[in-house]
């Protein structure tokens, strides 16, 4: 029988020299930057790019939300009334999303 030889993230990448990610980030590009209530807020890794953001989801809805000013982008099913709640929420978290934010992707 032939073994298998595993590494652990840790050890990948401490060996070529990054810093280890959370496997969960490694796995999904979606780093979850806050949890409130059933909400997930995230970014994409792949939108550097883009003016800082984040995306919300709850279930099968999702919206994105720029964060300077706090302001909806896109929304994909959620009613108004609950697009209030989740941009108040942003807003009492914007600080702290834009801090996420530049620690990620740079200022």
């Amino acid at each position: 029988m032939r073994a298998i030889r595993t590494f652990s993230t840790a050890s990948l990448c401490g060996c070529l020299g990054f810093p280890s990610p959370p496997v969960r980030e490694i796995l999904t590009a979606e780093p979850t930057v806050l949890r409130s209530g059933p909400y997930r807020v995230y970014f994409h890794s792949h939108e550097a790019n883009e003016p800082p953001h984040v995306h919300v989801d709850r279930d099968d809805l999702s919206a994105k939300f720029w964060l300077k000013p706090v302001a909806l982008v896109r929304n994909l099913g959620f009613s108004p009334v609950e697009l209030r709640g989740i941009q108040r929420m942003i807003k009492e978290n914007e600080d702290m999303l834009l801090e996420k934010w530049y620690g990620r992707f740079g200022a």
